[in-house]
């Protein structure tokens, strides 16, 4: 399956909700909340994709790297590159309406599975969508990881205790959510989470879990403190909060504070192998990536998921080839030529 192809189909399943544009930075869907665009300005969606973008990366050509080892093992789980399926959800709130969830969600799971990495699947207004996403985890042996709103913290662990149930490998709060439009336009209220809050969580379940999106050092540092076993650096797609600093701006920062301390997961922008490059160069353990996995499963269904997944694969193993990197670990700030160079503080070369 060409990859057009499904971004033609796309583009007629999303019932407009999402242009499907040549470049996804945010730009054309600025303010579409909700939908698929950014809040407000939409700047702060359109920051992850210029912030990456700026990142510039070197080439290293004198080695003897021809078949880099893309693997990496997170949570338990040996996965063939460090890229998981950012968690995702309401067909019928964000993405036209014309694809139920379930025809939405379960190309994704499937689709990583074939190609052996992991969808985060996510909870919503709706909680039917949730108990759906769960359901098709149970049928895929479980494989993926379970996002929770930050509810009152009762709710959230009844729900993780439905993710146990369904075999997840990892559970988390995208604690960001706040801010979300679409949960205040349905009556939903959550609360923002302390360290004492975040202690409960991670002492309710035995299974690694995961706060997502931090975008200061200062809250990486209480993450640890609360225990957690991993950080998403997300600004939630620029969906929550106007005119916030792009992902991989901050990355950096966060990076040199816990590195080590915690598993750092980025999210915010990528959409090939060379930004998963550019993220793991910059601190990240592995990344997520978000709106591409929509348009391969409205386009394409499995085979497009599949087909947007070895895509991504190819152009990491080729720009790990042509910056020296045997492995994902030999990944590190010297694959980085130039970070931001406006910005005070992170720049590196």
């Amino acid at each position: 399956m060409n990859f057009k192809e499904v971004e033609k189909a796309a583009r007629e399943n999303l019932n407009g909700s999402c242009k499907v544009c040549k470049v996804c930075n945010g730009i054309v869907c600025a303010g579409e909340v909700p939908g698929m665009g950014g809040k407000g300005s939409g700047s702060s969606f359109i920051q992850n994709s210029k912030s990456l973008e700026q990142v510039k990366i070197n080439m290293r050509v004198i080695h003897n790297v021809s078949n880099p080892d893309m693997s990496i093992k997170l949570f338990g789980e040996v996965m063939d590159a460090p890229i998981f399926a950012a968690p995702i959800t309401g067909t019928t709130l964000n993405m036209g309406g014309k694809i139920s969830e379930r025809d939405y969600i379960e190309p994704v799971v499937k689709g990583c599975v074939n190609t052996g990495i992991y969808a985060m699947v996510g909870d919503t207004a709706v909680d039917e969508f949730l108990i759906e996403n769960l359901k098709v985890l149970n049928e895929n042996e479980g494989k993926g990881i379970v996002f929770i709103k930050p509810w009152e913290n009762d709710d959230i662990i009844r729900k993780i205790k439905l993710a146990e149930e369904a075999g997840a490998i990892a559970v988390g709060v995208d604690i960001d959510a706040c801010g979300l439009v679409t949960l205040s336009m349905h009556g939903k209220t959550v609360v923002p989470k302390d360290i004492k809050a975040l202690k409960e969580l991670k002492k309710s379940t035995k299974l690694p879990f995961i706060v997502k999106g931090i975008m200061t050092v200062q809250d990486a540092l209480m993450a640890v403190d609360a225990g957690v076993d991993a950080i998403v650096i997300s600004n939630h797609g620029g969906r929550v909060l106007d005119s916030t600093p792009g992902v991989a701006e901050v990355l950096p920062q966060i990076t040199k504070a816990v590195k080590g301390k915690i598993t750092i997961l980025a999210d915010g922008g990528v959409r090939s192998g060379v930004d998963v490059l550019k993220m793991i160069g910059l601190g990240a353990d592995a990344v997520l990536i978000g709106r591409p996995f929509v348009t391969a499963s409205f386009g394409g269904a499995t085979e497009g998921v599949e087909t947007y997944v070895n895509k991504v694969k190819s152009e990491l193993s080729g720009a790990m080839i042509l910056t020296g990197c045997q492995s994902i670990k030999d990944i590190n700030n010297k694959v980085i030529y130039k970070c931001m160079p406006e910005s005070k503080g992170i720049h590196i070369i």
